[in-house]
């Protein structure tokens, strides 16, 4: 990994910022699968939507966001969507062993 400082042209910039982007989707694969497993805990369409833990997540994802010198409304936006998308795969899921 070269650091941003560091590159010497596009191309570099372009193969970082791609690898980057290959290990943020590797890693959201792997919060979809904890998604899946905590359908077994679940044990009803509230417990799958859990509302209030959306709102806690998305606080913490807005705070994270601010640390980083990231807009924290474009942060809260991506995660919304991102576990919108889970819910209804989870909700899915928990039907199927329903």
């Amino acid at each position: 990994m070269i650091h941003p400082e560091d590159c010497a042209n596009m191309q570099e910039i372009r193969a970082e910022i791609d690898h980057l982007d290959q290990t943020i989707i590797s890693l959201i694969g792997k919060r979809y699968q904890y998604v899946k497993a905590a359908a077994k805990f679940k044990t009803s369409e509230t417990t799958v939507k859990a509302p209030d833990r959306f709102a806690s997540m998305l606080v913490q994802r807005r705070a994270w966001a601010k640390d980083q010198g990231l807009n924290p409304d474009v942060i809260a936006k991506i995660y919304t969507d991102l576990v919108n998308y889970f819910i209804n795969e989870e909700m899915e899921h928990w039907k199927s062993k329903s």
